[in-house]
């Protein structure tokens, strides 16, 4: 029997804004956690699917969808040395319809993703969900499966409106779903010296503080590229500045989390 302290932790990468680096952050964050040692599982829910693109996984029959609606165990594609994946599928479109369809229960409904996930917690470290940018069912089912949530961010202005909203969503699931749901943090991506870029993060550390991750991820060309050719930023570039910020971004979280 798995008990509380030995279940992995489920962490929802999410933000209401595109161009983040949210994709990027959970490839690459679950990339390096599991060159430290920890078994990962990487959930694609976005029905864009540039996650499983990534990995070269788009177009499996079994992926996310066919599990939510079946409430069966997920799809866990090994993707590299202790690193899995549970693709997306463009059927996640219609994951609102087909889980109402199928479940009947609003409640359930948000609850779906939590369902097929626990029972397997405990066979991984860290569970990274890619999140979609809207606040929709599939949002709302990886908040409530999650124990924390990380919120990439660009220095380039203060938290938008997308992401305020983003903090009352989380603390209304945390009301209404999941009471031990915590923002783990946010993360600076794309970051460079800039003056902008500088008085943007110390504005972020004097209004969050320690909810503002140390680590940053610098602007790198190597990790716009990367996707392009369907790559993460360890294969295309091991020596890259964001392979080496996301290695140090995984050693924060482990001394964290």
């Amino acid at each position: 029997m798995v008990t509380p302290c030995q279940m992995g932790k489920i962490i929802s990468i999410a933000n209401r804004k595109g161009g983040v680096g949210k994709t990027t952050t959970t490839a690459s964050l679950g990339i390096a956690l599991s060159r430290a040692g920890k078994k990962v599982l990487l959930v694609d829910a976005d029905s864009q699917g540039s996650l499983s693109y990534i990995f070269r996984t788009e177009g499996k029959k079994e992926n996310l969808f066919s599990a939510l609606v079946g409430l069966r165990t997920p799809p866990q594609i090994k993707k590299g040395e202790r690193l899995y994946l549970c693709p997306s599928s463009l059927d996640l479109i219609a994951t609102d319809k087909a889980l109402s369809f199928y479940l009947h229960n609003e409640e359930l409904e948000l609850r779906a993703l939590k369902m097929i996930l626990d029972p397997i917690r405990g066979d991984y470290d860290y569970i990274l969900i890619d999140c979609p940018t809207d606040m929709g069912i599939l949002t709302k089912n990886a908040l409530t499966a999650s124990d924390g949530v990380i919120i990439p961010l660009t220095a380039e202005a203060l938290p938008s409106n997308g992401v305020i909203t983003l903090l009352h969503d989380i603390g209304m699931i945390k009301e209404g779903l999941n009471q031990d749901l915590s923002l783990y943090g946010f993360l600076i991506t794309r970051y460079n010296r800039r003056r902008l870029n500088r008085l943007v993060e110390e504005a972020l550390r004097n209004k969050f503080g320690d909810q503002v991750f140390k680590t940053k991820i610098r602007e790198n060309v190597d990790i716009m590229e990367a996707p392009l050719y369907g790559d993460d930023i360890f294969s295309y570039n091991p020596d890259s500045l964001g392979a080496k910020d996301y290695t140090t971004l995984a050693d924060e979280i482990i001394s964290k989390f």
